[in-house]
């Protein structure tokens, strides 16, 4: 099981650009879908949250090893993908995330940071 992941996070669809944000986000899951198939990463889930007053409107978070990850944001194909849903979607961010091992390994990183601070 993958201890590292992408959050992929989005606010509201831009005004006017409600229908095409539904194609964009249908590309989107299609370019995970082939990049889960193509063993790039090792999975997504796509999640809509409901209104809350916030600014995350959904996210999506991709599974996989760091090295996997990384690559592939690294990638044409990736600064493509979110370079499309940055002009449907309002406050687009890519944060690396962890969890297992990898969460553990962050969590001793700042516990030596912090036992230095007294």
């Amino acid at each position: 099981m993958a201890n590292d992941a992408l959050f992929i996070g989005w606010g509201a669809v831009a005004r006017g650009r409600e229908q095409t944000s539904l194609k964009v986000f249908q590309e989107t899951v299609e370019f995970w879908a082939k990049a889960q198939q193509d063993g790039r990463i090792d999975g997504f889930e796509p999640y809509l949250l409901q209104p809350h007053g916030g600014g995350l409107a959904g996210f999506m978070l991709l599974t996989g090893q760091r090295a996997q990850l990384d690559e592939l944001r690294s990638s044409a194909e990736f600064a493509n993908v979110m370079a499309r849903a940055g002009m449907v979607v309002d406050e687009l961010g890519v944060v690396s995330a962890y969890g297992g091992e990898a969460l553990a390994q962050q969590l001793g990183v700042f516990q030596q940071a912090a036992s230095g601070l007294g």
